[in-house]
């Protein structure tokens, strides 16, 4: 029998974004496959989180082109941004703690490139007066990462609904980031 890798991969990440403590016997069976042969595709969790984070950063690189960063104002590369990284953001929610259980000092090169993106959109915003030149590209690039991570969590929690995580999302992050005219 063939495992669809990409199939098993997909199943783990919609377990684990809802329960990160889920156990490879319970990612098995949300795959529908024995832990046997989840074991045979992944030796253990770290490497089953290995290739979550790949499928991560592939997807949210994805998104990031099809944002079309460079385009249009900044504010409104980040409203795209935001919709475009919706369907993964609790991917994004799961691997955005869980990293930080084993990344260390390193930092895979994957993310280190959609900081470097995501920041890079923070700073024409901010060269072009649109952004707050006081809230550093890099403090804006996490404060998206924590709102799509929480964003995602309240939806799955049902503490909000779905059809608001744009708009929170990018209302929140937006009012904060935008500059002010002076009084």
């Amino acid at each position: 029998m063939t495992v669809d890798r990409e199939h098993v991969l997909r199943s783990a990440a919609a377990l684990l974004t809802r329960k990160s403590t889920a156990t490879m016997d319970e990612v098995a069976k949300a795959a529908g496959i024995s832990r046997a042969t989840l074991h045979r595709q992944f030796a253990g969790r770290d490497a089953l989180v290995r290739a979550l984070e790949e499928l991560g950063i592939r997807e949210c690189d994805a998104a990031l082109d099809a944002a079309r960063l460079d385009e249009g104002t900044a504010s409104e590369a980040v409203r795209r941004l935001v919709a475009a990284i919706e369907p993964v953001a609790a991917l994004l929610a799961f691997l955005y703690t869980e990293n930080q259980l084993f990344e260390g000092d390193a930092q895979h090169e994957g993310w280190a490139r959609l900081d470097q993106r995501i920041g890079d959109l923070f700073r024409r915003g901010q060269e072009h007066g649109e952004f707050r030149i006081d809230l550093s590209p890099a403090w804006l690039t996490e404060a998206l990462y924590g709102l799509m991570a929480s964003g995602a969590w309240a939806v799955m929690d049902g503490r909000v609904a779905a059809k608001d995580f744009q708009f929170m999302t990018v209302e929140l992050l937006l009012g904060g980031a935008l500059r002010r005219e002076e009084s």
